[in-house]
């Protein structure tokens, strides 16, 4: 593991010796390596400290993630939230996975600030709001909240090894790097693979993975996947891709929760995009999702003009109406009159 990593783990022992009712959250509308790294450590409280802990959502995750998620054990603060901010103010540590500032589990921000816990992060998202918790496990160069949460774990006392852990910690790891990675297809660096290794080694079951991630959605995503490349996407002369599911298209294919996950990704193989967009209308703004090939930022892009950020080449944010644009309807123009001035100079800045 990082060097980095070593110095604090013993402060993290200490924590997790100590604790009694431990708190994990994770960020809003939380995708794969949310839930996994989120039920991971969940489970290796219950199974291997044997610590009452609660996994809390902020909102519902996609039911296409719904396997992983154990019987008993995690609180949807959206549809329970007394009983979520319940949990909250008892617990004596707060752990929170895949965000790097209290804010991007939107309505839990003010009731994380006020819990007088201890607070823990791990997360490898840029700029960590670090003065918001007690000790921070953060790193940029790896594939996921997964995969650094894997490490740490593997570097408290008494694990060592994957097969110390039981494949109920295992596997949600694997389900979250995984889908982080987009399947292996980016962010994947040498310790991501030795990490999938070390899994299917100790037991995981990849094949019934992959299959419960992918291959288990409706017919209605894939109908949705092919009108949405050929009556939404558009490709500027600079080179980006983009495409804007309004609440018509939605509704259109009662399109749920999850079920457009990777579209933003599709356009990227096309040879003269450089970068791609997806924005899917909520109530009253649309969620943006943005992508990029090497020496793009999407990051920088998701900051400046989203209200955003991520990492540089997958970042996301959110456009409102009529605070950013009038209406709905005005979302193409903003975008190609923001991505044109962007891609004039689409680097990285030096601090990213």
């Amino acid at each position: 593991m990082p060097v980095s990593l070593c110095a604090d783990i013993e402060r993290l022992e200490t924590f997790f010796a100590t604790a009694k009712q431990v708190c994990i959250v994770v960020h809003t509308h939380p995708d794969g390596d949310a839930v996994g790294s989120g039920v991971a450590l969940l489970e290796y409280f219950r199974r291997c400290r044997g610590v009452e802990a609660r996994l809390l959502l902020p909102d519902p995750a996609s039911a296409s993630l719904d396997f992983l998620l154990p019987a008993d054990g995690v609180l949807d603060a959206s549809r329970d939230r007394e009983a979520a901010l319940t949990w909250l103010e008892a617990s004596d540590l707060v752990v929170c996975l895949d965000l790097n500032a209290f804010t991007r589990a939107e309505g839990l921000d003010a009731p994380l600030r006020a819990s007088r816990a201890p607070k823990v992060l791990i997360d490898h998202h840029l700029h960590p709001d670090r003065e918001a918790f007690d000790l921070v496990f953060s790193e940029t160069e790896i594939s996921s909240a997964s995969e650094l949460l894997y490490q740490v774990l593997l570097a408290l006392p008494g694990v060592g090894a994957a097969e110390r852990l039981p494949l109920q910690v295992l596997t949600p790891l694997l389900a979250g790097m995984t889908t982080d990675t987009n399947n292996f297809a980016n962010s994947v660096f040498p310790s991501t693979l030795r990490m999938a290794s070390e899994l299917l080694a100790a037991g995981v079951d990849r094949d019934a993975l992959l299959d419960k991630l992918y291959q288990r959605y409706s017919e209605n995503r894939f109908r949705a996947m092919g009108a949405c490349l050929a009556e939404r996407l558009v490709i500027t002369p600079e080179g980006v891709a983009y495409v804007v599911l309004d609440k018509a298209f939605l509704d259109r294919f009662s399109l749920q929760e999850g079920e457009t996950e990777g579209f933003v990704n599709l356009p990227l193989g096309i040879g003269r995009v450089r970068m791609s967009l997806l924005l899917k209308e909520a109530e009253n703004h649309f969620r943006v999702s943005i992508r990029s090939k090497e020496g793009v930022s999407a990051n920088r892009l998701a900051s400046a003009a989203f209200h955003g950020g991520g990492h540089e080449r997958a970042a996301g944010g959110k456009l409102f109406f009529p605070q950013d644009i009038p209406s709905p309807e005005a979302a193409a123009a903003y975008i190609e009159t923001t991505t044109a001035r962007f891609m004039r100079n689409p680097a990285p800045s030096e601090t990213e």
